[in-house]
């Protein structure tokens, strides 16, 4: 819109360079914080003497906060300037973790988590939105790598420091080990970022009422997605009000940020055809990303047995040829159309979840190693181009804005990607034990030499060698019935994944931001 805007290019300075790596920290604290912490609840659980259901708030309390704040950062950072908004939001989250590390009771930590969550979501799409405003457009593929790296790189490989963390140290350490980088960021930010100035009188223009409307909408939408599959969705009273809180609250919202002369979120930046479709892809990564990241440490902990060191130890790969294909993928996309870089991204991440169809109980590192080496490369070939997509062509003043839409679409797909996956492979698990019981019923001649054989084995029980017998081809039954549905959902995704290929034709190939006759640079 402002032709002047675009010959301005950026100058890339030392100090700047510096004050970004500061932030690069802080979001790959904020978001690393959800894995580490979902790989150890058990001994957090042990540790302050909660039930099964109350140590799954420590990471629902963080969720929903965080995705409040997410859209609500774009117009904290317009008021505040990144400056400000990021040395609170990386002080804060140091402070928050030093609560959760002192915490002696389960209500302690959830209140801390919650409020760690909020204050981290802040420094999310604040990294996003620098990347694309203080870079020069020749150096803005190689940032959207290291960005995307970051994005996808903490939650692979936060089982792998959570498994290691909990049995070196204690629990505690999950979130001790934020206080040091926690500081650092802090100093960083405060000294070192100097692109922006605040513009305190928008606090006066502050919209309570769409604040209370994104929270109710969010938060419950969040929580409804987090804990439905586990609750048996809307047959659950409190699933259900919140869902119907979550719908009236998401009208009001829109309604809200529709007719508010300063909307507490902007959503007009979707107007916009490549960012709306970059948000429909980061969506799908979302659902990629988060819910691979869910299944398979499940496989490996319920049907292999490990425990979270030796999970963290096989899903590390991924983490590895992500960390060897962002440079590379940063170099192709300065040369390559982002849509043709994307569509071989999620086609190769498609192929990753067909090499896990063929699945058996038996699969371990090994098996596990050409699957997730595939994976690692496709989210760092699709992760970088949609960055690009959404973000790369929009004007500055829309950036912070638009950048915290952006994250809640990746944040929101991993929330409705779990939901989906979580109840899909109960239903196939229960559909495969029905339908295994129907093969191993009495009088069936392959039973019963199964039942005589391991009663046999089980000789030492005496009279209860049958009973024992039974017990363990039960066992026996349900663990082949989950792999079953393990690769019932890996070709879920891999057919998901194939079939969002075929809309990567309907965003527009990036023009140089505001550009007229000059896009192709």
């Amino acid at each position: 819109m402002a032709p002047p805007a675009p010959h301005v290019q950026p100058e890339m300075t030392a100090k700047r360079t510096l004050g970004f790596v500061a932030m690069c920290v802080g979001m790959f604290m904020a978001i690393l914080d959800i894995q580490i912490v979902s790989s150890s609840l058990a001994e957090i659980q042990a540790g302050l003497s909660a039930s099964a259901s109350e140590v799954s708030w420590v990471q629902t309390a963080y969720l929903i906060a965080e995705i409040v704040m997410i859209p609500l950062s774009g117009f904290l950072g317009r008021a505040l300037s990144t400056r400000y908004l990021f040395s609170i939001a990386a002080a804060g989250f140091a402070i928050t973790s030093i609560g959760c590390s002192t915490a002696n009771t389960i209500t302690e930590m959830i209140i801390w988590r919650g409020l760690q969550g909020f204050i981290g979501g802040g420094m999310i799409p604040s990294v996003f939105a620098a990347a694309f405003t203080i870079f020069p457009r020749n150096r803005q593929a190689m940032v959207s790598a290291i960005i995307g790296l970051i994005a996808t790189l903490a939650p692979t490989i936060g089982p792998t420091v959570g498994g290691y963390l909990t049995s070196l140290f204690s629990w505690h350490w999950l979130f001790l080990v934020n206080v040091i980088p926690g500081i650092a960021v802090t100093l960083g930010a405060y000294f070192l970022i100097d692109w922006d100035k605040p513009n305190f009188k928008l606090l006066d223009h502050f919209d309570y009422i769409g604040l209370v409307t994104l929270a109710l909408f969010l938060g419950s939408l969040e929580y409804v997605l987090e804990e439905g599959s586990a609750n048996d969705w809307f047959q659950d009273e409190t699933i259900l009000i919140l869902a119907v809180v979550s719908f009236f609250a998401g009208i009001g919202f829109f309604w809200r940020v529709l007719t508010a002369n300063e909307p507490i979120v902007d959503i007009r930046a979707f107007k916009d055809r490549n960012f709306a479709t970059g948000s429909l892809f980061s969506f799908m990564l979302g659902v990629g990303l988060y819910g691979l990241v869910y299944l398979y440490p499940v496989f490996l902990a319920r049907v292999r047995g490990y425990n979270s060191l030796q999970i963290g130890e096989t899903m590390f790969v991924t983490g590895i040829f992500m960390m060897i294909t962002a440079p590379i993928a940063g170099q192709i996309a300065q040369r390559v159309d982002p849509r043709a870089m994307m569509a071989f991204g999620l086609g190769l991440f498609a192929v990753s979840c067909l090499e896990l169809v063929p699945i058996t109980k038996d699969w371990s590192f090994h098996e596990l190693f050409i699957p997730q080496a595939l994976r690692g490369i496709a989210l760092m070939t699709s992760m970088l181009p949609v960055n690009m997509l959404a973000l790369g062509t929009l004007p500055p003043d829309r950036m912070k804005n638009a950048s915290g839409l952006f994250n809640l679409t990746r944040n929101l797909g991993g929330a409705v990607g779990l939901a989906v996956i979580t109840t899909a492979l109960n239903n196939r698990w229960d559909l495969h034990i029905s339908r295994l019981h129907e093969s191993v019923q009495w009088g069936r001649e392959v039973a019963n030499e199964r039942i005589v054989a391991l009663s046999r084995g089980l000789s030492a029980l005496g009279s209860n060698a049958e009973i024992g017998a039974l017990q363990v081809l039960s066992q026996s039954v349900r663990k082949e019935a989950l792999v079953m549905a393990f690769s019932d959902v890996f070709l879920m995704l891999a057919i998901l994944f194939g079939a969002i290929v075929l809309l990567v034709p309907l965003a527009r190939k990036p023009q140089a931001r505001g550009a007229g006759g000059g896009g192709g640079h």
